[in-house]
């Protein structure tokens, strides 16, 4: 075997780790650090403005702002005249007050100070469409003071909000309480607080007395944090990594390559167990490695010896187990047309086992020239177990039958008696089993706990065949088993299956289902036997896909054309 380097060595893993540890470490020392710095200043700024906004209305008497509040809102709702807000404009104390609001917004460094009047229905009826059209303007400006004349709202003029401030602005005004959240907005010239003041009196809100102020020291002063974070944690990672690295070197990297190349002669040798793991003494898990490694040279070597051991004994036992599946499958009637001489009837079954070899069996035979015993059954489990009780309870069935009277509830008794004695395993057996008359097409079945058999009467569809069942066979000793009657007239068919068949499941858990299997036996329900158990077959395989067959899956179907006098008179 080649030793070809594969990968990225220790040395260089650890050395990436510290790096990578040291810089994840750096950065969410920055982020907590910039996140605290960002709060603490917001903080500071709101502060500023609320008390600005404080100061903004005392300005103002009560008389004045509802005045004014009064007048833009019956502008906007067309009330008031374009006279009346020019006569207040051009008035000696509109003038003042803008004044002296516009020198506090100046000696404060504020970008704008401004009062406004929010028109709450009009607030409440918030589209995005009618915002994007600029039809929805619930804000009606009293005053405005932005440093840039040019853009600064006249007396009555009307605007909007950010929509994500609605609820609270909406709060705000029903309860004269200001939100505690902030519109902090990234302008091209750095970020910008909007504080939102509600102007009160005897627990109405009046208006809003708005201040936005220019946060100019919080995105410098986060840039050079970030900077010397960068330079401190920098030279944190150069100290670390050499003295990682010369630590790493010393005591970790050359025992593991110690008992890294030892690990690759022992394969390379044909697993000669190596006489160097058990110098490795670095007291740490290094040192238990190489003890573990040379435990696990010893214990291949055994292990390896004992496998060609149980391999042998293994192929063996498969030797056996084909032996077995053959001859179960030999027990089985498995040539087809099974009484080619016969006219009456046609028949046709199979087994698919879910291991090597399994439980379930079928059997059809002829009790006499005039009469056919047809057999479907589940013995309890799989694998050898129930393949040894399956050939047991197959030969008692067909020797009891051969000597009764025609009565299949008899034959399961004596069945059923001679299965109990030593039966310590405590399997047990689901039987159908049916007597047909091939003259006249009369019947006697017993159901000692098994499926409901499907008929299909001439020219219709396959449908279940619903009655009161026995208890399975060798279950209990002495009980009785009950007989059914029924009738098979010429081109009637009949199907019997073993539970493997509905309970078949797929990858979701789910069942094939009786349902399932009535509509795949009436795909064609004109079908010959064979053709019959195929189109089944196919549909359970197509619904349970990859998933694994837990059962053994066995079907029969027997199709009943009369004798000659029954033909004719059909005919």
């Amino acid at each position: 075997m080649e030793n070809k380097k594969k990968g990225l060595g220790l040395q260089v893993k650890f050395s990436l780790g510290i790096i990578l540890i040291t810089v994840l470490v750096a950065a969410v020392a920055m982020a907590v650090g910039a996140r605290t710095y960002w709060t603490s200043t917001t903080n500071h700024y709101n502060t500023v403005a609320y008390q600005t906004a404080e100061a903004t209305m005392g300005l103002f008497t009560e008389e004045e702002i509802r005045s004014y509040a009064d007048l833009v809102y019956r502008y906007n709702h067309g009330e008031a005249t374009d006279e009346e807000i020019e006569a207040v404009k051009q008035s000696p104390r509109y003038n003042e007050l803008w004044a002296q609001v516009d020198h506090l917004r100046s000696s404060m460094d504020a970008n704008d100070i401004y009062i406004s009047v929010f028109d709450l229905d009009v607030l409440e009826s918030y589209t995005e469409e009618a915002r994007q059209a600029g039809e929805w303007r619930p804000v009606y400006y009293i005053l405005d003071s932005y440093y840039k004349p040019e853009e600064q709202f006249v007396l009555g003029g009307s605007g909007a909000i950010v929509p994500d401030f609605i609820p609270d602005t909406i709060n705000a005004i029903r309860t004269g309480v200001h939100t505690d959240r902030l519109i902090i907005s990234n302008w091209q010239f750095g970020y910008i607080l909007t504080a939102s003041y509600p102007v009160v009196y005897d627990g109405e809100t009046v208006a809003f007395i708005a201040v936005e102020i220019p946060m100019l020291t919080l995105q410098s002063d986060i840039h050079t944090y970030v900077a010397r974070t960068v330079m401190l944690t920098s030279l944190v990672l150069l100290v670390l990594l050499a003295v990682g690295i010369t630590f790493l070197l010393r005591t970790l990297i050359k025992p593991i390559r110690l008992v890294s190349n030892e690990a690759v002669k022992f394969v390379e040798s044909n697993n000669e167990i190596s006489n160097v793991l058990g110098t490795v003494k670095t007291r740490d898990e290094v040192q238990t490695l190489g003890e573990s490694l040379l435990q696990m040279e010893v214990d291949i070597n055994e292990y390896i010896e004992n496998l060609t051991k149980v391999t042998a004994e293994k192929e063996r036992i498969g030797a056996e187990l084909n032996v077995a599946t053959q001859i179960q499958a030999d027990m089985l009637p498995r040539t087809f047309p099974a009484f080619p001489d016969r006219k009456e009837f046609d028949i046709y079954a199979s087994m698919t086992p879910a291991k090597e070899v399994g439980g379930d069996f079928y059997d059809f035979f002829l009790i006499d020239e005039n009469h056919i015993g047809l057999v479907m059954a589940d013995v309890s489990g799989k694998g050898v177990p129930a393949a040894l009780f399956m050939v047991i309870a197959k030969t008692l069935i067909k020797d009891q039958a051969q000597t009764s009277d025609y009565s299949p509830a008899k034959v399961l008794e004596k069945v059923n008696e001679q299965l109990c004695e030593g039966n310590e395993a405590d399997l047990f057996v689901t039987v159908w089993f049916a007597i047909v008359d091939l003259r006249t097409g009369k019947g006697v079945a017993a159901n000692a706990g098994h499926e409901h058999p499907a008929l299909r009467r001439a020219g219709g569809q396959y449908e279940l065949v619903v009655y009161r069942h026995s208890m399975a066979v060798a279950t209990m000793e002495g009980i009785p088993f009950k007989e059914h009657e029924f009738e098979m007239h010429p081109g009637d068919s009949l199907f019997v299956y073993t539970d493997g068949v509905a309970e078949a499941t797929n990858a979701h858990d789910e069942l094939f289902g009786t349902e399932r299997m009535i509509d795949a036996l009436n795909k064609d329900p004109n079908a010959t036997p064979q053709e019959i158990l195929t189109t089944v077959k196919s549909s359970v395989d197509e619904f349970v896909g990859d998933a694994p067959q837990f059962d053994d899956i066995t079907m029969l179907c027997f199709h009943y054309f009369g004798s000659d006098d029954a033909q004719k008179e059909s005919e």
